[in-house]
């Protein structure tokens, strides 16, 4: 393939992993509902019962018949039974009768109303209820929380641990969802180090490799494959090779640019092709997106801050759409706390504090540092602001789009 060196627009190189993800959609696989959070559900999740799927009582208590409540001074009734949570004992309830009543027992048949336990007194085999308690009190009707054969789920959510929680109340043993990727990482560069080495002059430690892990294990990845590579084309090439033959995806960190020793880009073009490379970004405007063989191949600037922007804006997109997520991630948006001028045409992500005044506003504060070597300031921010393209300026309280950085974000 002839390897094109136009950068393309932020939006375009969405839309290009969108569809490309699409087509390359990892396959389904049954999983227990109890480890389905964070994954995709990959078919709609129909109810086959009802929830709830009796009428019962939603306190611990004594039902009865709310015609035979008065509605101003205590009402005696005759105890005709008991019915705790667990088999329905059939009981019925005639006029003038109670019966004592758990929190989730089957509702006897004509009961209507349940007086809570806090609001009656037992007298030998009679209960003296107080007024108060109105028709249909502490009742949960059949059906009142999802009717049988309504959609419980849609397919394409990532699933939480309420939404598996109610596939299981559905009678859910195990759910489909899409397969997780696997993925190789590689980190490239002569200079690098392992963390823990003693550096030589001239010589970097790996940040890139821990970043990486991190940040795919938030995304409930675990990698399945890497290694630290040296500048030289056959090393690389070999490597590349091998992992398209193992893995969905491989991501790369540096050697993807233009110096005499990135050799990345004529190298994915060799061994497979390229969908684009160069982004009109900042930080990670070198960033290549291809296919070698069966895998998928996104290699990032060598950069921290650069492979931070790009994979929560980029890679993350591309994750989503192999695992077939359709429901989008939420947006958050803040207000600048002091003016933002960008001098330049590109679609740039500048590093910020996000934080929320009393009255619920949220701020974001830009960090001076925009370098994309400068790690440290990065580890200090919890948030990217999203600067549109173009040369842009923007007073104090100008809204922007904003992607937290931290977990809970």
């Amino acid at each position: 393939m002839t390897l094109s060196t136009g950068p393309i627009g932020f939006a375009e190189a969405l839309d290009i992993l969108a569809r490309v993800g699409v087509d390359t959609r990892l396959p389904i696989e049954q999983v227990a509902v109890g480890m389905a959070a964070g994954r995709v559900l990959a078919r709609p999740l129909v109810a086959e019962v009802a929830l709830p799927g009796f009428d019962n009582s939603a306190m611990d208590g004594f039902a009865v018949r709310a015609a035979d409540l008065d509605a101003h001074q205590p009402t005696t009734l005759h105890l005709l039974g008991e019915q705790f949570a667990g088999v329905d004992r059939g009981l019925a309830l005639t006029p003038g009768g109670a019966i004592r009543i758990t929190t989730g027992a089957p509702l006897p048949a004509g009961a209507d109303t349940v007086v809570i336990k806090e609001n009656a007194r037992v007298a030998g085999a009679s209960v003296v209820l107080s007024p108060g308690t109105v028709r249909g009190a502490n009742v949960r009707r059949r059906g009142e929380d999802l009717e049988a054969g309504a959609q419980a789920l849609a397919a394409g959510i990532a699933l939480n641990a309420a939404q598996a929680s109610l596939a299981a109340a559905l009678g859910c043993a195990r759910l489909p969802v899409h397969r997780r990727p696997r993925v190789a990482v590689f980190s490239t560069g002569d200079e690098l180090r392992p963390p823990g080495a003693t550096l030589v002059p001239g010589s970097l430690y790996d940040s890139n490799t821990p970043l990486l892990h991190n940040l795919l294990a938030d995304e409930g990845i675990v990698i399945a494959a890497g290694a630290h590579l040296p500048d030289a084309p056959q090393a690389l090439r070999a490597a590349l090779t091998e992992a398209a033959g193992a893995c969905d995806l491989i991501l790369s960190c540096g050697g993807v640019s233009a110096g005499e020793k990135d050799y990345l880009p004529a190298l994915v073009a060799e061994l497979g092709e390229v969908y684009f490379w160069k982004v009109r970004i900042k930080p990670g405007m070198p960033i290549l997106f291809g296919r070698i063989g069966n895998a998928l191949i996104l290699a990032l600037p060598g950069n921290p801050v650069a492979v931070l922007a790009t994979f929560r804006t980029l890679v993350v997109a591309l994750l989503d759409a192999l695992q077939g997520r359709a429901s989008p991630r939420p947006r958050w948006f803040a207000r600048l706390h002091a003016p933002l001028h960008k001098d330049h045409a590109r679609f740039e992500f500048q590093r910020g504090l996000l934080r929320c005044d009393s009255d619920g506003t949220l701020w974001v504060d830009a960090d001076a540092a925009t370098g994309s070597h400068r790690l440290a300031a990065a580890a200090n921010a919890n948030a990217l602001i999203c600067v549109p393209e173009g040369v842009q300026r923007f007073e104090r309280g100008a809204v922007l789009e904003v992607l937290p950085l931290t977990r809970g974000g």
